[in-house]
């Protein structure tokens, strides 16, 4: 082996040990938060903690080896980010759990159900790493990836499976079982998008009229983000869904902005949103009310709908202060849905600004790192891909904890990996595995070229016989 090839092979045998390191920091984490939750509600260890502690080490395990067998050059991080915020979020659905049932509310299992969830997602992580050796094989699948995801975004109208919960329409029902089909649109739409800017970004990139130092797209050009943008309305209008509808939205329009490096997308996409978001206040009774509980949370505390949610949150956030309560010592029951979209508002409460600022802090280095991913792939379908990846946990996060914070208009969407729900937690799984593929890829050192020694000749070399 040749000197560079033994060092790229310590460095990547090095990375790999990093991220064992980072692993067993993460499940300390998730376990010991496990185990406080059993100490501060019921004054004892949870009697299932050893069988809890062993499945969750066992399916981080099983995500590391594969890791490490079938993408040993792939980041060291985002694998102990992610399993560190499922941990963390299981303990806390623990502890939700334990509160409903002191207080005679209906039994729920949302701990353990979200395990079943996160063993489906890790096995459909390794499915994804075993499965795809190169990421490019994607782009071939870009037309077809676009129309199953518009496809599924179909699914929830359709009369005998779709189903509304909550207000939304963005449900399925399959053999008993409520799933969104739009966390798994999402994925399938940055391939569609990843696949369509490479073809297509140079003449998306080409400018139009120049106005006020920026140089407008061209007229004809403008087809695709209207598409987007015409979709994006028709989840707000037909699903009553404003979470995803700026999701897809901002997805496309970021993807677009990369591609092709033009400021003008980003001046017609806010003109688009402004008008968009106008039209839904004025039309659409659903936003209209979620921008007034935000603007007013106190006038409409008691009104149905209202804003107590929101309020509630904000008390509770408010009397945890710094360090929060501590587990089992506040109300998080008195927050609605406090286990998906306000489950960060029982993390403010008894564990503090503190641990809500850590939360934020590893959502923002796994979105570095999924930049980084990006910066340092070779192809530009992989640029682009990695970019809608970490755009998808940027976005999702930032409306979410907007929206529990007060920053923003409430959405309804779930914080990645920490709130209650398979949908998201499975397809976010296959987000990981798919960064941590590219990023295999591009960490992988090429394959080297070497210099033929002329001084070495063999029996095939050619000779120059001279005729006299």
């Amino acid at each position: 082996m040749s000197q560079n090839g033994a060092l790229m092979g310590f460095v990547h045998r090095r990375r790999r040990g990093a991220e064992l390191f980072l692993l067993v920091l993460a499940l300390a984490v998730g376990i010991g938060a496990y185990a406080a939750v059993g100490l501060g509600v019921e004054g004892v260890v949870p009697a299932d903690l050893a069988g809890y502690g062993g499945w969750l080490t066992a399916l981080i395990v099983v995500a590391h080896v594969t890791v490490r067998i079938v993408a040993p050059y792939a980041d060291p991080v985002l694998l102990p980010l992610v399993a560190a915020l499922n941990g963390l979020g299981l303990a806390i659905l623990r502890r939700l759990d334990l509160t409903y049932e002191a207080n005679g509310l209906d039994q729920h299992t949302f701990a353990r159900q979200q395990l079943t969830w996160m063993t489906l997602g890790v096995i459909l992580f390794v499915a994804t790493l075993v499965l795809l050796r190169d990421h490019r094989s994607l782009q071939r699948l870009t037309y077809t990836s676009g129309l199953a995801g518009i496809l599924l975004l179909i699914l929830p109208f359709l009369p005998v499976i779709g189903g509304e919960i909550n207000g939304a329409r963005i449900w399925i029902n399959v053999a008993g079982f409520s799933f969104q089909p739009g966390e798994v649109a999402k994925v399938l739409l940055v391939v569609a998008f990843s696949g369509y800017l490479v073809l297509h970004r140079d003449a998306l990139a080409l400018a139009g009229r120049r106005v006020v130092f920026v140089d407008l797209p061209r007229g004809r050009d403008l087809g695709p983000i209207l598409a987007m943008f015409g979709v994006s309305m028709m989840i707000l209008v037909l699903q009553n869904d404003l979470g995803s509808s700026l999701l897809f939205f901002g997805l496309f329009l970021a993807m677009l902005y990369v591609a092709t490096e033009r400021p003008g997308w980003l001046v017609v996409g806010g003109l688009l949103f402004a008008a968009g978001a106008l039209a839904a206040y004025t039309f659409v009774g659903n936003v209209q009310n979620r921008f007034n509980f935000w603007l007013h949370p106190m006038d409409y505390y008691e009104a149905s709908p209202g804003s107590g949610q929101l309020v509630e949150a904000m008390f509770g956030m408010g009397w945890g202060g710094l360090i929060g309560r501590g587990l089992g010592n506040g109300f998080p029951e008195r927050v609605p849905f406090a286990y998906s979209d306000f489950i960060l508002s029982t993390v403010g409460e008894e564990l503090g600004l503190t641990a809500v600022m850590a939360i934020v802090l590893c959502y923002g280095l796994i979105v570095e790192r999924a930049l980084r991913i990006a910066l340092i792939s070779r192809d530009g379908f992989g640029k682009l891909m990695a970019l809608g990846l970490g755009a998808i946990i940027a976005l999702q996060v930032f409306v979410v904890i907007g929206g529990v914070t007060g920053l923003i208009p409430l959405t309804g969407l779930t914080t990645p990996f920490l709130s209650y729900g398979g949908s998201s937690l499975v397809a976010n799984w296959v987000v990981v595995a798919l960064l941590l593929r590219i990023s295999d890829q591009a960490r992988r050192p090429a394959p080297r070229l070497d210099p033929v020694d002329d001084s070495v000749a063999d029996s095939e070399s050619t000779q120059v016989v001279k005729l006299r």
